[in-house]
């Protein structure tokens, strides 16, 4: 007589059969990893070829160590009669997903393959790919379905088409954040907890919480935010997780020069900037290839020939303060050029990058450099523009009624 487990009634020999079959299944799926998926790793080291890498990164191979457990399980369903239909309906889920997974890493794994060859820059596959594994999820979804109820995927399909028009209808923004929601997940577009700024909405703060339809944001001055998610796929938002992980953050500004203020150096000029000591090193070398290329020159005419000019020195003079900053990051962009004339005047912009991304302290950092060069034009004998203001008005009026007066 079989023995039974009195507080469940569950036979002994059927809960020893279990056991086994876990116990290989177990083994179907630990043993070939173990062993086989260190030889994969060994030989695509040792592979002069980079695709390989690439199938090894997205964890395409790893796919074929889930399908032994499956071939133990279908053999272990005939010693349980009683439960072999909803078994195999839950293996054929399994198998299902599966597919669907290896599926999305292989086409990963050929898009990123083929963004390494030339052709990728003018005909990009990124779009298509996500397509295909739109559609791949969505007949996974299907399949799984199918199984569960143990229906054709036929009728289920003919079913939905009948549905399309209400569900489009009554779901419409559901199924649209459901879709930017994908993308945003399959595009690594935006993480909790990441920086983003989206015009239009009055977001620019910490993304704090990611759900189906809302994506919130709080503000730097704690106010929330909440967007529909669909809002950062129908237009363009700004993510600054790549200023806060490359560790440098951007400074650009300008400083507006008076044109009429700019002029040659005279040789008083050289001589008293001579006593700047960062512009040492510049004026020596300067000089010395000035009066080499002027050798020859004939005429006194000081447009004849190569000089010096004050806003020239001036921009030398920003490039050596700022490389002499321990605050300005000297290995990503690092200059200081000229912008195209304005009416308000010529533009000398500074465009470097902080090694401090806090916001307080960056701040801080821009504004002492620029309480610096501000402050520092005027010894170049060059004016800053700005739009007369009420002071300017009222000084002109007084200096015409004191020259009216004295006329």
């Amino acid at each position: 007589m079989i023995e039974t487990l009195s507080y469940m009634n569950i036979p002994l020999e059927g809960l020893i059969k279990a056991g086994v079959i876990l116990l290989f299944v177990f083994l179907a799926y630990a043993v070939p990893r173990f062993f086989i998926l260190r030889l994969i790793y060994a030989a695509v080291k040792r592979s002069s070829v980079g695709w390989d890498d690439v199938l090894l990164k997205h964890k395409v191979f790893n796919i074929i160590f889930t399908l032994p457990p499956v071939f133990v399980v279908h053999y272990g369903m005939q010693f349980f009669p009683a439960v072999e239909v909803p078994l195999l309906r839950l293996l054929n889920v399994y198998i299902t997903v599966m597919v669907v997974v290896f599926g999305r890493r292989l086409l990963r794994s050929a898009a990123e393959v083929y963004e390494q060859f030339p052709v990728a820059v003018t005909r990009p596959i990124k779009g298509y790919v996500q397509l295909v594994e739109i559609f791949l999820f969505i007949m996974g979804a299907i399949l799984v379905v199918c199984f569960f109820l143990g229906k054709s995927p036929w009728a289920i399909l003919s079913g939905i088409g009948a549905m399309t028009a209400i569900l489009m209808l009554v779901f419409k923004d559901t199924i649209m954040n459901f879709v930017a929601s994908l993308l945003i997940i399959f595009n690594d577009l935006v993480h909790v907890g990441d920086w983003i700024e989206v015009p239009g909405t009055g977001a620019d703060g910490t993304v704090t919480e990611m759900a189906l339809h809302t994506v919130k944001v709080q503000n730097f001055d704690n106010t929330i935010v909440t967007i529909p998610t669909h809002k950062l796929i129908d237009g363009s938002f700004r993510n600054w997780r790549g200023m806060q992980q490359s560790g440098g953050r951007r400074i650009r500004r300008s400083i507006l020069i008076d044109q009429k203020s700019i002029r040659f150096l005279t040789d008083e000029d050289i001589k008293r900037l001579g006593e700047v000591e960062v512009l040492n090193e510049y004026l020596s070398r300067k000089l010395k290839e000035i009066d080499k290329a002027n050798e020859g020159i004939v005429g006194k005419s000081i447009v004849n020939g190569r000089h010096l000019t004050n806003i020239g020195t001036l921009r030398a003079y920003m490039l050596e303060y700022l490389r002499q900053k321990k605050e300005i990051d000297k290995s990503m962009t690092f200059l200081v050029r000229q912008l195209a004339p304005t009416p308000e005047g010529l533009p000398l912009e500074v465009y470097v990058f902080s090694n401090d991304i806090n916001w307080v302290n960056y701040e801080g950092i821009q504004s002492d450099i620029f309480d610096h060069l501000l402050a520092a034009v005027h010894e170049f004998d060059l004016r800053i523009f700005q739009n007369p203001g009420s002071y300017d008005i009222s000084d002109l009026a007084d200096k015409l009624s004191i020259k009216q007066v004295n006329g």
